[in-house]
């Protein structure tokens, strides 16, 4: 194999790709990080980031910009739309378990040009704008993708292994044939972005806050620069519909009313999937992140959990990659992170949808009471905030053979 192939090549710039590239660049590892947009980003997708990811970010030289942009929250609520607060969560009591015993509100898109810089100051490190991957292909020794410039032509790259981290309509799921098993939630989620000062308006809201509503549940989180609100929409509606000023305006008012008019900085109308590989591995070529799984984004764990895949993936590609390991090695990395994805991340997101939208008056009395009665027990707090941050899904790793 030429030297120029003997590399990594990682499909997809987001943050999931960009923190694979980064960890194998520590490791060295030379890689090529390809990307079909001509620059990444700075749009106002995933926001937060989870105790544990911010360790795994910590040591790769990440997490340092981040808290310098970011909004530390140890405390998030649980609330009810007419009656405030039901519970509120404090990570603090997780001090000694990591680092980082709070979420960090920070936009994702300050993750990814920290990690661009690392890459591309780095000697090993390669990264390709405008490449649409089209086609993956490999044999015994190495792997082969083929991309497309916006000019038309096409270039063919070679390696040793391939990362697919090219999001949910991953090029390199559907050319390997794998299948992505799941559902889509029936309504559309709305996301507002407004400098409206909520923390002000209502003295006892939380950074982070999830409101159920038998009629409309919803969403508040705080960034450093604007707050986010998250509402379920009618899938009949068309998204000029959804979208239209003076509906975003009401929807708005509704939530809290405002002698103002609301400014907004950002909306957007999407579709929500609950979706898991049914591999992550074949042969020489590895899917992470959204390419491998899709969940809803009630509780934070869509990026996160990728992130968490990322380094999964990496450290030990790593020991193949050295010799300490045969290829065998990524399936438990494939066994590992396909068991959290369904197990934690899909299920605490699902969880957490069935609790801000249920309609049934002794049901919603009886979520509640269970959330008031986990907070005033120090033990089960402590093993709730574990699940919630993501902690204890790692902490469970080492039992998966």
């Amino acid at each position: 194999m030429a030297a120029s192939e003997d590399r990594v090549i990682v499909a997809g710039a987001g943050p999931v790709g960009l923190v694979a590239t980064v960890s194998l660049l520590r490791q060295g590892i030379p890689v090529t990080l390809v990307e079909r947009t001509p620059d990444l980003p700075r749009d106002l997708r995933a926001s937060t980031f989870h105790p544990p990811t911010l360790d795994f970010l910590d040591r790769l030289g990440l997490a340092a910009p981040l808290r310098a942009q970011g909004l530390k929250c140890p405390l998030w609520q649980f609330r009810d739309r007419e009656t405030g607060v039901v519970a509120e969560f404090d990570l603090g009591v997780l001090a000694d378990e990591t680092d980082h015993p709070y979420r960090l509100q920070c936009e994702q898109w300050k993750l990814t040009e920290a990690a661009r810089a690392a890459v591309e100051d780095h000697p090993d490190g390669t990264f390709h704008t405008d490449f649409a991957v089209e086609d993956v292909g490999q044999d015994a020794d190495r792997v082969t993708v083929t991309g497309v410039r916006p000019d038309g032509s096409r270039d063919t790259l070679h390696g040793r292994y391939l990362i697919g981290a090219d999001g949910a309509r991953s090029v390199v799921r559907k050319a390997l044939n794998v299948e992505f098993p799941g559902l889509t939630i029936p309504e559309i989620f709305l996301s507002l972005s407004t400098p409206f000062a909520y923390h002000e308006a209502i003295p006892d809201l939380a950074n982070i806050s999830y409101i159920s509503d038998p009629d409309e549940w919803l969403v508040l989180l705080r960034t450093p620069t604007l707050w986010r609100v998250l509402l379920p929409t009618d899938p009949s509606l068309s998204d000029d519909e959804i979208l239209d000023p003076a509906t975003v305006e009401a929807r708005l008012q509704a939530v809290l009313p405002s002698d103002a008019p609301y400014e907004v900085a950002h909306k957007t109308a999407y579709r929500v999937h609950e979706r898991v590989a049914d591999r992550y591995v074949a042969g020489r070529i590895f899917l992470a992140g959204d390419a491998a799984h899709l969940n809803n984004p009630l509780g934070g764990m869509g990026m996160n959990g990728g992130i968490h895949d990322a380094v999964n993936l990496t450290e030990k590609l790593g020991r193949i990659w050295r010799g300490a390991a045969d290829l065998s090695e990524m399936d438990r990395y494939e066994r590992q992170r396909r068991k959290v994805a369904i197990e934690t991340v899909q299920a605490q997101a699902l969880k957490n949808r069935e609790m801000l939208r249920e309609s049934a008056p002794e049901k919603r009395a009886a979520f509640h009471d269970e959330l008031r009665a986990i907070t005033a027990d120090p033990a089960r707090h402590r093993a709730y905030v574990m699940r919630s941050s993501m902690l204890q899904s790692l902490h469970d790793l080492d039992r998966v053979a």
